[in-house]
């Protein structure tokens, strides 16, 4: 197996950033269906309340995910972007990519 090529942080830094634009985006259409419908009939507005409730889970997801990326792009900042907050050991390349916010690395994690 063939050790991974590291991404350049400046790569991970724009993907991140972009993922922020993009739950950003996320959570205002979220908060615009939350905010778009107040139906007086009880049954359609307990179907619509029923989807809020999905809408409200996703964006708690999407605000905890924001959350996590700031820190990662804190971490750019500071230099320890890539190193386990924990135990200070490399992350590995493959976790970054699946992970790019993750702050400890795979045994840390556990």
């Amino acid at each position: 197996m063939q050790a991974q090529v590291p991404k350049p942080i400046s790569v991970r830094k724009a993907a991140l950033q972009q993922r922020l634009v993009e739950l950003g985006a996320r959570l205002e259409a979220i908060e615009e269906e939350l905010d778009s419908h107040h139906n007086p009939d009880w049954e359609d507005l307990a179907t619509e309340r029923e989807g809020d409730e999905v809408l409200e889970a996703t964006g708690q997801a999407g605000l905890a995910e924001i959350t996590r990326i700031r820190a990662a792009l804190r971490r750019i900042e500071e230099g320890t972007y890539g190193l386990c907050t924990r135990c200070g050991a490399p992350i590995a390349e493959a976790r970054l990519d699946a992970l790019p916010w993750t702050p400890h690395c795979r045994s840390c994690a556990r």
